[in-house]
């Protein structure tokens, strides 16, 4: 019986006190949350990429001066804008997988590679400027595919290319919801770093 009561003793002066178990959650929390930012990063990278390059669409129309109709193809390479949308959400793709792989060891075994991780928020800044810049100038050319421009005589496609158009568009919105998630990394990133700064 005492030998019961000596053990849990020993047991409640081993175990670290709540305020400093609390925090070790709270950062437990973070590289969870980090863990699956990336992820979510990777896989955006990926399905944004595949809808793109997946988005061909070939059409036989009609030509003044020629009696018959010709195959005409609207495919993403058509566009410097889309080449470099696919190029963008390719390097965040890799990218995503590549943190998501060490954020995951971090969260394993916590305290390992600490100057790695800091510098992720560096990265994951340059990258959001990518696939913001990415995501812009594609949902720019799309716009112009959707609506056309009268003042400079460019015509609308979507209503002849209607599969390509929901391709572009769907892969714009992922590549958004990508830009959000490293808005949100960004941030995380900086909260944890400043919790580190001494006060």
């Amino acid at each position: 019986m005492a030998t019961t009561y000596t053990s849990e003793t020993e047991k409640v002066a081993a175990a670290p006190p709540p305020e400093t178990r609390a925090p070790a959650k709270k950062a437990h929390t973070f590289a969870l949350a980090e863990v699956v930012l990336r992820f979510l990063l990777f896989a955006s990278g990926l399905v944004a990429v595949l809808v793109m390059v997946t988005s061909k669409q070939t059409k036989y129309l009609s030509v003044p001066g020629i009696p018959y109709k010709i195959p005409r193809s609207a495919v993403f390479d058509h566009s410097p804008a889309f080449i470099y949308f696919v190029a963008a959400l390719s390097v965040a793709g890799f990218y995503g997988l590549i943190t998501t792989l060490f954020s995951l060891y971090a969260l394993i075994k916590p305290g390992c590679c600490p100057k790695v991780l800091s510098h992720f928020v560096i990265f994951d800044v340059l990258l959001l400027g990518i696939v913001a810049s990415a995501t812009g100038s594609g949902g720019a050319v799309a716009y112009i595919g959707l609506k056309g421009n009268k003042y400079v005589n460019w015509g609308k496609i979507c209503h002849m290319y209607g599969d390509f158009c929901k391709h572009v568009g769907a892969s714009i919105a992922v590549s958004l919801f990508g830009s959000v998630i490293l808005v949100l990394l960004v941030l995380l990133s900086i909260h944890s770093l400043s919790k580190r700064i001494p006060k």
